[in-house]
């Protein structure tokens, strides 16, 4: 007898009740009974053709949607072939909930060869994400579900994994019918009272202001915007806080930590605000900040207000809440303005370190940069744009491509795995069907998931991606040479790319110059439907730059 009434419904009722309506994943052996009961709560599948793809696209999904994304994935190799997007997601603090099922209640290390055997998947989960639970009862199921909302909506949003033991997940469910609805989001917490003021003291009395914006700021954009112009001070960001003020705003700096000159304009900031960034080490390529003044933090947990920069006010809370209190505070000051000392304006000091920064961007790499150049000439403004671990990407859409909307830039600066571009683009897609998005990508991360292309045709999404072809693993064949090794493993054999991609349903071309990857860019997006278009870097490389 086959018990549909289960635990594995109660689950996904869950779930749906917190607002999801798409998950990504397998169906497997294992799985049934979660995929059972999709179509009667209206909950959307997404068939992807890895589970690392599964857990990228909800990532993608995600950051569009502002809810957690949601990966199924079937026993021991499905599970395990997702971890490298639940690491992902704990890098970059990205909420995802992955559900599995486990070997049945008292089979735990039997070691009897029972299909998909592993020695522990919980173990191996828990490695790499904020917690990993196996549950022992349907109650304790749903439970874990509303304990991943608080976790997401109070700390720093990192993946969870669910375990469910197969006889539980296919058992009648002991949970009472109320446990399954939402429990509603508290407030955002507010900080300290007198930690806000001494803050606002420290700021208004600041004649060079910088605000450093992290992901942590994303769901406070307009306030941190509102802050900047009143304290006039030029706005860095985090690569995942791209777009918290828009990037072509006059007091916008971009995501550029990774560049000298962003370096120079914080380290000479007499006040520091730093919103909801770790302020990782990733980003600072040239070492770690060193402002000259004081350095003011806000975040949710007491444990990052003093991690990679020392804070000299260190408020723990949302910053939903503070960034509008610091504000409010600062603008009921009424000596606020009268005190304020007489410097160079916030735009000034912002153009001026803009001007630095692209000059230095451009001496890395021309041809990136002029590549760069004809993609931004080809985008809308309200472009969801996808990135991976490409030169391509950190030497020039990062820093020449401007993007005005939060959560835009579907990048992963900390875990900076290959193979995220493809599929987090469909899930951006899926989630925000009226953007259009285009992914940019390089051959050798492209790779790492080929195969998405093959979801994007079976959800008949409209989706373009730009495939840079530098002949394979450049940046580390470039690592290669400063250590003086000859180059091993690195230059790679390229398949027909057009021709790949019109075998996955896609049309297939190639754009030479920077006029032709600007119209094929342009016509895709007018066209819809799904646009490969392979881009020769050595066409780049073996002639002069003219983006215009």
């Amino acid at each position: 007898m086959v018990v549909t009434a289960n635990v594995g419904r109660d689950i996904l009722t869950t779930i749906r009740n917190y607002g999801i309506d798409t998950v990504f994943g397998i169906p497997g052996t294992h799985n049934l009974e979660f995929y059972r009961h999709l179509p009667e709560l209206d909950i959307r599948w997404i068939t992807t053709r890895h589970e690392q793809g599964a857990g990228f696209g909800a990532d993608g999904w995600s950051l569009q949607t502002g809810l957690p994304g949601v990966v199924i994935t079937t026993s021991g190799p499905g599970m395990l072939n997702a971890l490298g997007s639940v690491a992902n997601a704990y890098a970059e603090s990205r909420p995802l909930i992955v559900l599995t099922p486990g070997v049945p209640l008292g089979e735990e290390f039997a070691d009897i060869g029972s299909l998909h055997e592993t020695k522990d998947s919980v173990a191996a989960a828990a490695a790499v994400s904020e917690w990993a639970r196996r549950v022992r009862s349907g109650t304790e199921a749903v439970q874990a579900v509303h304990d991943a909302f608080e976790h997401f909506r109070t700390g720093r949003p990192r993946p969870v994994v669910i375990e469910v033991p197969l006889n539980i997940l296919e058992g009648e469910s002991d949970c009472p019918a109320e446990l399954l609805e939402a429990k509603p989001a508290p407030a955002p917490a507010a900080g300290d009272d007198q930690l806000i003021q001494a803050a606002a003291e420290i700021l208004a009395g600041a004649e060079r202001p910088v605000i450093l914006a992290g992901g942590g700021s994303v769901q406070a954009s307009a306030a941190v915007l509102e802050l900047a112009q009143l304290l006039d001070a030029p706005v860095v960001t985090s690569l995942n806080g791209r777009g918290v003020i828009p990037e072509t705003h006059p007091l916008a700096v971009g995501a550029t930590l990774r560049l000298k000159a962003a370096h120079r304009l914080v380290n000479g900031a007499d006040a520091l605000l730093a919103i909801g960034t770790k302020i990782g080490e990733a980003e600072l390529w040239w070492g770690p900040l060193e402002p000259s003044g004081k350095v003011v933090r806000v975040d949710r947990l007491d444990s990052q207000l003093d991690k990679n920069l020392p804070a000299d006010v260190g408020i723990r809370g949302d910053s939903r809440s503070i960034v509008p209190a610091l504000r409010e505070r600062l603008a009921a000051q009424s000596t606020f303005d009268a005190a304020r000392p007489s410097h160079a304006s916030g735009a000034d000091r912002a153009a001026a370190a803009r001007e630095e920064i692209e000059r230095e961007s451009r001496e890395w790499s021309p041809e990136i940069a002029g590549l760069s150049d004809a993609i931004a000439a080809a985008i809308p403004e309200n472009v969801v744009l996808g990135a991976d671990s490409s030169q391509v990407c950190y030497y020039g859409t990062a820093n020449h491509v401007p993007l005005n909307h939060p959560n835009s830039y579907l990048y992963m600066a900390t875990y900076a795995t290959l193979g995220y571009g493809l599929p987090a683009a469909i899930g951006a897609k899926l989630g925000a069907p009226e953007r259009p998005v285009v992914a940019v990508i390089g051959d050798g991360a492209l790779m790492f998931s080929i195969q998405e292309l093959m979801t994007a045709s079976q959800e008949s999404l409209d989706l373009v991606v730009v495939c840079v072809d530098n002949g394979g693993y450049r940046e580390i064949e470039q690592n290669e040479a400063d250590r003086g090794i000859e180059p091993i493993g690195v230059r790679l054999v390229q398949p027909n790319w057009p021709q790949l991609a019109d075998a996955f349903g896609w049309e297939g071309s190639t754009a030479s110059s920077p006029a032709e990857v600007t119209e094929s860019i342009r016509r895709a997006i007018a066209e819809g439907g799904r646009h490969f278009i392979h881009v020769p870097f050595a066409e780049f490389e073996s002639k002069e730059i003219d983006a215009a």
